[in-house]
């Protein structure tokens, strides 16, 4: 477990791999919401916790709207069993979506090998015709 109180800008830029400007990002959008000592942000647990969600939501297909909304339910009701059951219905979702792009790329992957098949044909008759004619 992390024990560290406060963090800056840069040191969780290169814990996560990030740029400062992702970060300033998700605070612009409200998902962060760092103290500040003038113009210097310091970012709590709570903050970093956030951002590791964010990216990990980001990297399951998540959008920031959908952060957001698990977000709002964690603040609005600390009882996670709301928040749980959104999470339950965005991850049916995220399936269903996956699926889907899945047999559409099954279908496109089909047709793209049947389009190669007739073009290698094409090529081998040219080929073969070519050598005919000399």
């Amino acid at each position: 477990m992390n024990s560290k109180l406060t963090y800056s800008i840069g040191e969780l830029a290169r814990e996560f791999d990030i740029t400062t400007r992702s970060i300033r990002f998700y605070e612009d959008e409200g998902l962060l919401s760092p103290k500040r000592q003038g113009q210097t942000r310091i970012y709590h647990n709570k903050d970093r916790v956030r951002l590791k969600l964010i990216l990990r939501g980001k990297r399951l297909g998540f959008s920031l709207a959908e952060t957001r909304r698990l977000f709002e339910l964690y603040d609005a009701d600390n009882s996670s069993a709301t928040q749980l059951e959104t999470v339950l219905e965005l991850i049916e979702q995220k399936k269903h979506s996956l699926r889907q792009q899945l047999e559409d790329i099954n279908v496109l992957l089909g047709e793209l090998g049947n389009l190669e098949e007739r073009c290698q044909e094409e090529l081998d008759q040219v080929s073969q015709t070519r050598v005919d004619s000399h």
